[in-house]
């Protein structure tokens, strides 16, 4: 089922899905740097980044018991890369829900064609919509006003505009990170210039949120922390997940596996987003507004 198409608003939220909300329980994001989390570092995330794709897998989580994510993405990857990489797997995994980011790499450091990587990108997303899974894409930011890589923002906007034609054609979603005009504020962005700060990522979660029409706890400015777990807390969860979720998993995947070329997504398999033993989105809305600070105005 998908939330919308290119051409009008995702029919999500409460009004359509009742009590619960939205109507996925799997959700799998690819990618690269962007959707790993690069410049949102959390030691309490796995591979220490936390990023726009888990703060949207938290909020996701929230009412739904069965609720599953997998994070593919993997930092530096070209298109071509992802596709070949991730795409496999992401179909293993059979996910309802697929955000895909790709080609940033390839317009900024390889001055690709973006007509060319259209195609290629028009390709993978057929197969990935054949699944009927919603798919979520992403419309490149504006790079104009930023030093050096603004000779990339017309590559930028051709490419965006195919990306609209394939969106269409396969029914897609666009998460339009153009016109999201709240990137322009230097505090989006981490010190690299090239990665999105935990304001940014928490900015770019609220959007993909209400692309999909869903209703969410996040407020423009404040980043949510994670909830608190004691480290027993945590070991009973990975314990409890490992047996029931993970084991089997291995087992069944065992034959399916990539050849290890040292790059690891950080969330390979789908699991609880906040482990086993803790209902998910348990923590959401409970912290206090007083021990969050606005960063900005």
């Amino acid at each position: 089922m998908n939330a919308s198409s290119a051409d009008g608003p995702a029919q999500g939220g409460p009004a359509a899905f009742g009590t619960s909300l939205h109507p996925w329980s799997r959700y799998v994001a690819m990618g690269d740097s962007f959707t790993e989390g690069v410049g949102d570092p959390e030691p309490g995330s796995p591979g220490g980044l936390r990023g726009w794709a888990d703060r949207v897998a938290e909020e996701l989580s929230a009412g739904h018991e069965d609720f599953a994510y997998a994070n593919l993405a993997v930092r530096g990857l070209l298109l071509h890369q992802i596709l070949t990489e991730q795409v496999g797997p992401a179909l293993d995994l059979r996910p309802d829900l697929i955000t895909l980011n790709a080609g940033g790499n390839d317009l900024l450091f390889h001055r690709s064609d973006p007509d060319k990587l259209a195609l290629e990108l028009d390709a993978g997303v057929k197969v990935l919509a054949a699944t009927g899974a919603t798919i979520l894409l992403f419309a490149g930011p504006d790079w104009g006003a930023t030093p050096v890589l603004g000779h990339t923002r017309g590559k930028v906007a051709i490419f965006n505009e195919n990306m609209r034609i394939i969106a269409a054609r396969h029914d897609a979603v666009i998460a339009d990170l153009w016109s999201l005009r709240q990137l322009t504020n230097p505090q989006m962005w981490d010190r690299d210039r090239l990665h999105f700060s935990p304001l940014g990522q928490h900015t770019i979660a609220m959007m993909v949120l209400d692309t999909l029409n869903v209703p969410h706890t996040l407020e423009p400015m404040i980043p949510k922390a994670l909830p608190p777990r004691s480290w027993r807390e945590a070991r009973a969860d990975d314990i409890v997940w490992a047996r029931e979720h993970l084991v089997p998993w291995v087992l069944q995947r065992l034959t399916q596996r990539l050849a290890d070329d040292n790059r690891h997504p950080k969330r390979p398999d789908p699991g609880p987003v906040f482990g086993a033993e803790m209902p998910p989105g348990t923590y959401v809305g409970t912290v206090p507004h007083s021990e969050t600070e606005p960063l900005g105005n």
